[in-house]
């Protein structure tokens, strides 16, 4: 017996538009997005000792400073879905470009340390939106037979904007005779590395005004002729457009709204899955990944590294980053999510055992030895380009696939938002663990990095080649 409930068939699956170029170009303006997110977030790594110099402040206040954009990340990532169903993916994109802009004006004109930690807020919040709306606008534009590939822009425009900012905070340093506090335009150096991103950010606005809107907020502002309009635009013409669009409303009909309530359950409180998803983000967070990204110049610079190369080695960091991220995306697919996750644990596990171990050395004429330093430098490299083909993508996949359809969407704002917080929490006590004992602060990320391999190995299953619908 047929059901009558079935979505029609419209051959979208399989095709393929006459102007894939103009697609790819639609999902980029979309990923500038991410790379507005990468470059937002690492900037910071070249002004944390000329804020602590010109503000005169210990390791602490310091370290609120850098971990106060994540609170604004927090409430961005969590508000953008709500925003986007109800002004529209495109005019989200738009305000995250506005308060992107506003933010590097104002954190390059701060004349207070609370206006500099306010307007840090601001672009978190901007960058939690972006995190949100770039992936699910290219996974609603995208053809289905291209979405794969056009959802990695985002990833890869996030580890993009992450080298960027690092090659342009080296340059502006250079430029400014090596000296973070040096005078530039006017400012001191660190200033206009935090203001460059308006440039960015402009760009960002301006592309958002060239691409349509998700045909998926038009059908549901009862839009449907613009709709299958943009339809014909980006899966080619020979797709049945009347049969596409009620594929697509049946769909968005029979889906089912998660909220918190349907993840309560089990002996914790929360269901397995979800403590499962919780435990992905929090180890993903607790190896200190973002310890490279904000701190690397402060690291080496602790350890006798003068500024500009300290500068030059978290580009050169950022590098191996887009690296390992293009490793894993060749490989996600081929080799498995949990296989993959284990390799990385290990490999970071490696590379932060070494880093413990060559900075529980004493420094030498304020330098570690010339053995420890290559180690040091070699081994943080190491940790960075297995994090990258590992853990930096493999957990996104998993938390976008390991959950049942009923809960996905609750289930993965829980372990965002668990990501977040645990990112918050690395970033704003490293200052202080570093001075407490930087050996030691390394081990604890080594601990967990080794706690990871058992965790994926007992209770994280197997999502690859699966259907979302058999996860239950």
């Amino acid at each position: 017996m047929t059901s009558t409930a079935q979505a029609p068939q419209t051959g979208a699956r399989t095709a393929h538009p006459e102007h894939l170029g103009h697609v790819i170009f639609i999902a980029a303006a979309a990923a500038m997005g991410g790379f507005l997110f990468g470059y937002d977030s690492s900037v910071i790594n070249g002004a944390v000792e000329a804020i602590r110099g010109k503000y005169d402040i210990g390791s602490a206040a310091l370290a609120q400073v850098i971990a106060v954009a994540l609170i604004g990340c927090a409430v961005g990532a969590a508000t953008a879905g709500r925003i986007a169903d109800r002004i529209g993916r495109i005019r989200c994109m738009q305000i995250a470009a506005v308060l992107f802009t506003i933010s590097a004006v104002g954190s390059a004109l701060p004349f207070a340390l609370w206006d500099l930690a306010f307007w840090r807020i601001v672009g978190g919040f901007a960058i939690g939106m972006a995190s949100v709306i770039g992936p699910a606008y290219i996974a609603e534009v995208a053809p289905p037979a291209y979405r794969g590939r056009l959802g990695s822009f985002q990833q890869a425009a996030i580890v993009v904007g992450i080298a960027v900012s690092q090659l342009v905070n080296w340059g502006l340093l250079n430029a400014a005779g090596g000296d973070q506090r040096g005078h530039l335009m006017g400012l001191e150096a660190w200033q206009v590395m935090l203001g460059v991103m308006v440039v960015p950010a402009v760009l960002y606005g301006m592309l958002s005004f060239a691409i349509p809107e998700s045909p998926r907020f038009l059908l549901s502002v009862g839009k449907r002729e613009r709709a299958k309009e943009i339809l014909a635009e980006v899966e080619g013409k020979d797709v049945d457009m009347d049969a596409r669009v009620a594929e697509i409303e049946h769909a968005m009909k029979s889906e089912h709204k998660s909220t918190f309530k349907d993840l309560l359950g089990g002996g914790f409180f929360f269901k397995p899955i979800v403590w499962i998803g919780i435990g992905l983000s929090v180890f993903q967070q607790f190896v200190g990944i973002n310890v490279a990204f904000y701190y690397s110049s402060t690291l080496w610079q602790s350890v006798g590294v003068d500024p500009s190369d300290s500068f030059f080695y978290s580009f050169t960091t950022s590098i191996i980053n887009i690296v390992g991220t293009v490793i894993a995306m060749i490989f996600v697919d081929r080799v498995g999510r949990k296989p993959l996750a284990v390799i990385g644990s290990v490999g970071m596990a490696v590379g932060l055992a070494l880093e413990a171990w060559a900075f529980s050395y004493h420094l030498v004429d304020g330098k570690l030895p010339s053995t420890q330093g290559w180690v040091a430098l070699i081994a943080a490299h190491v940790f960075v380009l297995f994090f990258a083909l590992s853990w930096g993508v493999v957990v996104w996949v998993f938390l976008g696939e390991m959950f049942p359809n009923k809960i996905r969407a609750a289930a993965l704002g829980v372990a965002a938002s668990a990501q977040w917080i645990a990112n918050w929490a690395i970033t704003a006590s490293f200052p202080s663990l570093a001075d407490w004992n930087l050996s030691g602060t390394y081990i604890i990320y080594t601990v967990f990095a080794a706690l990871s391999i058992p965790f994926v190995l007992k209770f994280v299953k197997e999502t690859k080649g699966k259907s979302l619908e058999e996860m239950g």
